[in-house]
Formats: structure tokens, C-alpha cells, sequence
């Protein structure tokens, strides 16, 4: 029987048994990877340079693709490298690391994503006061207290959770470290104080996410009152696709961490943490970027302005 003390390596899920089904899961990851890395890099180029972008909005989407960019990897280059390279290892203080950092990025971005449902209220019911309630003065604030408190609400979960003793094996059940996996390692009833931070934060990411629902029952509301139909489509081609990346990321991410041991099995387990680690920083910058047109023509123009020195 072995103890937390004595680990020094953690064993990741591995995808498949065979050479030929790993490698398919190393190109799957590659190609995922890199289109997140190119969707989120354009953006995150695009507001920077783009004088036209340096707005509120586009300030907190910066952010989330460097969020993006960060959580997806902390992940997928250590499963592809695994997969690559044949093994499942991953040292005890890099499944630390990996943990901290991930759950650090995961929980700035549904802060950041809270604060940009409150920056669309704010602009579509309140205009009249959005220089006042977000100017520029107040975005740097806000972003800074998304990423501060991510910063200690993570490490208050990481060093409680490295810190139970563990004594059932170093076989995790993911292709990543991830706290619930760990906790099933654990052989203490101190694993209970860690469920219920879980818990306590689920509570607060539940009322983050009613608190987003509110501002878009009211936005809508809002959207209905305007007469002109390029006012409708403005609203709705900044709004919904928000509402769609918050919603997949709480629905998996949630199902993920408190989900009963009843439905616990390897392939649902699998499919909700790609649902939720993978798909959204791959997906995001196409769905911010498909109905925004501000932002295709900032994208555009630097594209054509790269060409042009060419």
C-alpha cells in the first residue's frame, strides 16, 4: 500500500492500446491544439493592434483567449507527448503543476466571463451609463481582481488537495490530473474537506451563472424594444455566442466535479473533460468571431496589412 509520500509519479488514462489508435489521438489533439492556438493568437493580435477594438468588451475577450491559450496547455501537450512517446507518467509535482494552473486558468475565465456578461448588460440596457460603470478605469480593476482571487481560490484547492494522504495507487482515470480523480486516491475521511470546497465552489459558480442568466433576460428584453432590425443583430451577434460558451463550459464543467459515483464510468468521464478542457479554447474564437464584425474587420486588416508589407 503506498502513501502520498512515497508517489512520485502519477499514471494518466491512456486512450488506447494500440500504436496506430494513439497516434490518431496525437494528431486529433494536434490539430485542436493548433487551431486554438491560431483562433486565440489572431484575437488576442487583432485587439491588441486594432486601435478600433480597444474597447471593454474586446479588453475582457483579450483576456479569455489568453485564458484559453493557458488552460488548453497546461493539458493537451503532456496527453499528445504521452501518446507520442508511449508512456502514461506524469511526475508528482508536474500533476501538481498541472492542476494549479489549469483550475487557476478555468476559474479566471468563468470570472472573466461573468464580468463580460455584466459588460453586454451594462451596454445594451444601461448606455447611457457604460462609460461610467466600465471605462477604461474600471477594466483594469475587474480583470485584476478575476485573476487574483483565481490565483488563491487555486491554490487554497491545490495545496488541500496534494496535501491528503493518498494510498490507492497512482492510477489516474484521466488524460489529465484532474482534483476529482486525485481524490478518489485518497484514503482519508480528510478527502471530505476537499468535497466540500468543491461543493462550496460549484454553490458560487452556480450563482455566477444565474446572475448571467439574469443579464440576459434582461438584455433580450432589452433587444426587443429596438426598433431598428441591425440593432437586433448586433446585440444577438455579441450576446449569444457568449451565452453558448458559458453555458457548455458550466453544464460539463459542473457534471465534471460533482457529478454522483453512480455515473462514474472511464468513457463518460473522458468525454465531459474534453467537453470541457478542450472544446472551449478551440471553439471559442469561432464563435466570438463568426457574427462579430468589428472583429473580422480588425482580423482582416491585419491579415491584408501583413500581405501588403510582403
Amino acid at each position: 500500500m503506498s502513501n502520498s509520500s512515497s508517489i512520485t509519479e502519477f499514471l494518466l488514462l491512456a486512450f488506447a492500446d494500440t500504436w496506430e489508435l494513439q497516434l490518431l489521438h496525437f494528431w486529433l489533439f494536434l490539430g485542436i491544439y493548433l487551431a486554438a492556438l491560431l483562433g486565440n493568437g489572431l484575437i488576442i493580435t487583432a485587439v491588441a493592434c486594432d486601435h478600433r477594438l480597444h474597447t471593454p468588451m474586446y479588453f475582457f475577450l483579450l483576456n479569455l483567449s489568453l485564458l484559453n491559450l493557458g488552460s488548453i496547455s497546461t493539458t493537451v501537450p503532456k496527453s499528445m507527448a504521452n501518446s507520442l512517446w508511449d508512456t502514461r507518467a506524469i511526475s508528482y509535482w508536474g500533476c501538481a503543476a498541472q492542476v494549479f494552473f489549469f483550475l487557476f486558468f478555468i476559474a479566471v475565465e468563468y470570472s472573466v466571463l461573468t464580468i463580460m456578461a455584466y459588460d453586454r448588460y451594462v451596454a445594451i440596457c444601461k448606455p447611457l451609463h457604460y462609460g461610467t460603470l466600465l471605462g477604461s478605469r474600471a477594466c483594469v480593476p475587474m480583470a485584476a481582481a478575476a485573476w487574483g482571487s483565481g490565483f488563491l481560490y487555486t491554490l487554497l484547492h491545490t495545496a488541500n488537495t496534494f496535501s491528503l494522504p493518498l494510498c490507492k495507487g497512482n492510477v489516474v482515470d484521466q488524460f489529465f490530473c484532474e482534483i476529482p480523480q486525485i481524490l478518489k486516491l485518497s484514503c482519508s475521511c480528510s478527502y471530505l474537506r476537499e468535497v466540500g470546497l468543491l461543493v462550496l465552489s460549484a454553490c458560487l459558480a452556480f450563482g455566477c451563472f444565474v446572475f448571467i442568466l439574469f443579464s440576459y433576460m434582461q438584455i433580450f428584453r432589452a433587444v426587443f424594444r429596438i426598433p431598428s432590425e441591425q440593432g437586433w443583430h448586433k446585440a444577438f451577434s455579441t450576446c449569444l455566442p457568449h451565452l453558448a460558451v458559458v453555458s457548455l463550459f458550466v453544464s460539463t464543467g459542473m457534471f465534471a466535479y460533482l457529478k454522483p459515483p453512480s455515473l462514474t464510468s472511464p468513457v463518460l468521464d473522458l468525454l465531459v473533460a474534453v467537453l470541457y478542457s478542450v472544446v472551449p479554447p478551440a471553439v471559442n474564437p469561432l464563435l466570438y468571431s463568426m457574427r462579430n464584425q468589428e472583429l473580422k474587420d480588425g482580423l482582416w486588416k491585419i491579415m491584408s496589412g501583413a500581405f501588403q508589407k510582403q
